[in-house]
């Protein structure tokens, strides 16, 4: 199953991404927060396209960021993106949807702060790396727009940049633990 999912979940993606998309009018009722929060999974689909085709992304980490060890699997990319990026938005609509788009604010901060993070890494290394175009372009301005449109209290954009920063440094935690292992620490 890991082999097949890591060879074909980025296509699936694509045509999530297009779903979803095609889909979006059927939310539209719910109100713009609804929607809004509704939009980061095909946004967040679009930028994974990007980002992964062709192993891209696990590929200039582990080559470039860390110098051919390898911080970063297949399966760490797979945990990331399937049940933590397409989960977390699944529960953020759902519970914008059920409760309050506030409350489902922490898609929103998950891309302004994958966005920011592409940013900090082309910053650093001086030259492109995958998603930095998405993360750039739609991520940042994405983000601070649902930030800015749906009204929330200072609690709930704490909470949901809190459940995005935990989520990156989840990814952090995971990355040194395996460079650790591959120096045999």
């Amino acid at each position: 199953m890991k082999a097949w999912l890591s060879r074909n979940w980025v296509t699936g993606a694509g045509f999530m991404a297009a779903a979803l998309l095609l889909a979006a009018p059927l939310v539209s009722g719910a109100g713009r927060g609804v929607v809004l929060i509704f939009l980061a999974s095909p946004l967040y689909m679009l930028h994974q396209i990007e980002e992964h085709t062709g192993d891209r992304f696990r590929t200039y980490v582990n080559r470039v960021v860390f110098g051919g060890v390898e911080a970063l699997t297949v399966s760490d990319v797979l945990w990331i993106n399937l049940p933590g990026v397409w989960g977390i938005n699944l529960v953020a609509v759902y519970v914008a949807w059920l409760a309050d788009a506030a409350w489902g604010l922490a898609a929103a901060y998950l891309i302004l702060v994958n966005g920011i993070a592409h940013l900090g890494m082309a910053a650093r290394f001086r030259s492109y790396n995958p998603g930095l175009g998405t993360g750039a372009l739609l991520f940042i301005p994405f983000g601070v727009a649902v930030a800015l449109l749906v009204p929330a209290s200072p609690g709930q954009h704490a909470l949901a940049l809190a459940v995005a920063v935990a989520v990156h440094a989840a990814i952090i935690v995971r990355v040194r633990a395996n460079v650790a292992h591959a120096h045999g620490r």
